[in-house]
């Protein structure tokens, strides 16, 4: 855990639409000595800061430059066309990339999706950011094909959308530096794929503690000093109620021996105690 002593803290950057809080309440859990700082990036700026060395991991949208960074998928978003609640396209629940041939489609200078061909017409000039192009929407201008998270996040009561299942997806992943895969790193990758604490990579597991000599007999006792084992067995065989027949009768147990009737011993037959020389020896005394 040298690492960890070296670097006691640290700093994950996330995009937008990006929501990191259930992984960092994971982390506040489980390395509560190690505070965790996210660092707000536009989507452009996910990877120079990841390069850069101003994070220790991102959350960031893919593509990103796989020679210097390492990266693992996490989710692939659904695409959905932002546009105002009268639009003509409400009526659908869904709509297909055709269906934009005769609308505005902003294409804004930090956009997620990554196209190739816009569709639809373009606009003028490309808006600077999503933020901007939504205000552009909200102004019955054009319209905007966005991941759902960032048309969430830009949510405004006279807008609404629809998903668009053969627009390009975008695909969030953690990524990192590859010469800088840190103990805090791993531990930050542990808590995205749900590992728990003993299984995450950069903790020693703790021992597993030893079972009990009775689990690994398969529940059976083992032998008591003193004989007095459950179901042990006396030196004829038999078994004497749990007890040895030294400990209860004293004696060798034998029907008609007068002792037997006596020590109540494991041993006697019944009607021992009422036999014909348990009746002669009483005259005796």
């Amino acid at each position: 855990m040298t690492e960890m002593q070296a670097n006691p803290s640290f700093r994950l950057a996330y995009v937008p639409g990006v929501t990191p809080g259930k992984w960092v309440r994971v982390w506040e859990q489980r390395l509560p000595d190690v505070p965790l700082t996210l660092v707000a990036v536009p989507v452009e700026e996910g990877e120079p800061t990841l390069l850069g060395g101003g994070a220790d991991a991102g959350l960031v949208r893919l593509p990103v430059d796989r020679d210097n960074l390492s990266a693992i998928p996490l989710y692939t978003e659904t695409t959905v066309v932002v546009f105002p609640k009268d639009h003509w396209l409400a009526a659908a629940e869904e709509v297909p990339v055709a269906d934009l041939a005769d609308e505005i489609v902003f294409h804004p200078l930090d956009d997620a999706l990554g196209w190739q061909t816009l569709p639809g017409r373009p606009a003028i000039e490309r808006p600077a950011t999503t933020g901007d192009a939504i205000e552009l929407v909200a102004a019955n201008v054009g319209v905007l094909l966005v991941p759902q998270s960032l048309a969430r996040l830009h949510h405004r009561r006279d807008l609404t959308y629809r998903p668009v299942p053969d627009a390009p997806q975008s695909q969030v992943a953690l990524s990192w530096l590859q010469d800088r895969t840190t103990d805090l790193v791993e531990e930050f990758i542990g808590i995205v794929r749900g590992r728990t604490v003993n299984s995450s990579r950069g903790r020693t597991q703790a021992a597993e503690p030893e079972r009990p000599k009775q689990q690994q007999t398969g529940g059976k006792p083992s032998a008591k000093p003193g004989g007095k084992t459950a179901g042990a067995k006396t030196a004829g065989g038999k078994t004497v109620g749990g007890k040895s027949a030294a400990g209860r009768g004293g004696g060798t147990g034998k029907p008609g021996t007068g002792r037997a009737a006596g020590g109540r011993s494991g041993g006697a037959k019944p009607g021992a105690g009422k036999s014909g020389g348990a009746r002669r020896g009483r005259p005796g005394r």
